[in-house]
């Protein structure tokens, strides 16, 4: 049998909300992705909740500390059995995620510049260079280091294939007025060259039998490992993005 390649985005504000759309699904989907919001508001025990239901978890938490609070907090998720984690792509927190993750089978993917950052943002950490560039080197800092994949815009994602020996998660494509970042939740998705359509949906297209939960839909795809995911994100979010 196929996996579903579908990732649904519970985000959500509450373990309610959360557990309601998880019902709804039912067995047509078995991967789905938590981010800040619903981590504050459910904690390590919603994870739980959703692995001892036999679903995967992509823990979406964009992790920066200080390299002993990131190595510690690392340990913790990958002790619960999550299947992803997102860090920043800052040398000092992915060397000191690959070192909390340890032995575990957890796979830690490096966020190389939000997707919300403009030149603005750029001048304020004192960097000179185009975002695409600080992407590439942050790509192959990532795979140097032991990162599992990156995270990347489509405008970017291309330019750091050659760069990324694991996935390339492919998240909202850059634009200025972008004002928020989260997988999935700043702008529309744009297929890039080579992509196979039926990794991708679209509002009113099927989605491989799972229910039609309206919303949003965007793209999140691996390129490497076996990893094909269309990320979906619910009507609660796509109307708050």
């Amino acid at each position: 049998m196929t996996q579903n390649p579908i990732i649904v985005a519970l985000d959500v504000d509450s373990a309610q909300e959360a557990r309601s759309l998880v019902a709804k699904l039912g067995s047509h989907v078995n991967f789905y992705k938590v981010g800040m919001e619903l981590y504050a508001a459910a904690g390590t025990e919603f994870v739980y909740e959703l692995i001892h239901q036999g679903k995967d978890v992509f823990l979406d938490l964009k992790m920066y500390d200080i390299p002993e609070t990131v190595k510690r907090a690392v340990a913790q998720v990958a002790r619960t059995g999550a299947k992803f984690l997102t860090v920043h792509a800052v040398t000092s927190v992915m060397r000191a995620a690959v070192k909390g993750r340890a032995d575990f089978a957890l796979k830690l993917l490096a966020v190389t510049v939000l997707t919300s950052f403009g030149p603005e943002d750029m001048a304020d950490l004192g960097y000179t260079c185009a975002i695409s560039e600080l992407v590439a080197q942050r790509a192959r800092k990532a795979m140097h280091l032991g990162m599992d994949g990156i995270v990347a815009s489509p405008l970017e994602a291309a330019e750091s294939a050659g760069d990324a020996r694991g996935p390339i998660l492919r998240r909202g494509e850059r634009r200025p007025e972008a004002h928020r970042d989260s997988l999935g939740s700043n702008t529309r998705w744009r297929r890039l060259p080579g992509d196979r359509p039926r990794n991708h949906t679209r509002r009113g297209s099927g989605t491989g039998g799972v229910p039609d939960i309206g919303g949003d839909r965007r793209g999140l795809a691996g390129l490497k490992g076996g990893l094909e995911h269309a990320f979906v994100c619910p009507p609660a979010a796509a109307s708050r993005n």
